[in-house]
């Protein structure tokens, strides 16, 4: 696959093309940017993805995050959601940017990723979320895997899950944007890149 090495409207950084595709020709519009975050605890092969009881996203399952509120930093906000959704504490630190945009929308959203490998306290089901551990274990052909938890859910998740989430397992960080269509939310245009060293 070529891939196109000047990074889409919206994503800024030092970024080497690492995977892109869809059918649109053209990167969607939009007005102003909200910002938001998403947190995931990766340790020992595993990763504790949490299943939306509610609200936006529901029936998949994703990282731990919401909205930056006013005032609030974005390590400050993932912080927060990941106590409120889970319980739990940890020393985030920064992953990823992904930028996205579904059609017909005027706003674009930017969520940081984070990541940590330990946290505090007892994770907890909340009205929100149900969190639930997920083996993503490396297996070699004819190798069977030996976690008893189950693989990482991907037709359960958001569609371009799949393209960044093995850049975050594998502690690469990342940047991308994706535009969804509207009438059945797939994804119509992406691109994702790597961070390049100064």
């Amino acid at each position: 696959m070529n891939l196109d090495s000047s990074n889409p409207p919206g994503v800024q950084g030092n970024l080497q093309g690492y995977c892109q595709g869809g059918d649109s020709p053209n990167w969607l519009p939009y007005e102003h940017v909200k910002y938001y975050t998403n947190a995931f605890i990766v340790r020992d092969q595993e990763i504790l993805l949490g299943f939306k009881k509610r609200g936006f996203g529901q029936h998949k399952y994703n990282g731990f995050g919401g909205k930056v509120e006013p005032g609030e930093s974005s390590l400050e906000a993932a912080t927060r959601e990941l106590k409120e959704e889970a319980g739990i504490s940890a020393n985030l630190e920064h992953a990823g940017v992904l930028f996205f945009i579904s059609e017909g929308e005027q706003k674009a959203f930017h969520i940081d990723i984070y990541r940590a490998e330990e946290y505090t306290g007892t994770i907890t089901e909340t009205d929100e979320m149900r969190p639930e551990w997920f083996s993503f274990q490396e297996t070699s052909v004819g190798e069977e895997q030996s976690s008893s938890l189950p693989a990482i859910p991907y037709d359960r998740m958001w569609e371009d899950d799949l393209h960044w989430m093995p850049l975050l397992l594998a502690r690469r960080k990342f940047a991308g944007r994706v535009d969804f269509r509207k009438q059945d939310g797939k994804l119509s245009k992406w691109w994702f890149g790597t961070v390049v060293s100064p």
